[in-house]
């Protein structure tokens, strides 16, 4: 058996049936990709709807929270007196 023999390509239908071809990603064929503008809004049910909202809610709040602190540091709001 010659070694280009070995690394020939081969096709699916030519390997055996008690044999795996395993594929190397870059080798095999390009997959077709889902396209996203025809899929439509995602069904949610509401308690899922509710979390999400919850959650953009403490990310909103926490950002407005490290703004202020930001503007508190730079002194925008006035010297402290102890």
């Amino acid at each position: 058996m010659k070694t280009l023999d070995f690394l020939r390509s081969t096709m699916i239908s030519d390997v055996a049936q008690d044999h795996f071809l395993v594929v190397h990603p870059l080798d095999d064929a390009p997959e077709t990709k889902v396209d996203i503008a025809a899929l439509g809004p995602m069904p949610m049910t509401a308690s899922v709807r509710l979390a999400l909202m919850s959650l953009r809610a403490y990310l909103v709040l926490m950002m407005l929270m490290v703004f202020y602190h930001v503007l508190d540091l730079s002194g925008l709001f006035g010297k402290k007196v102890h």
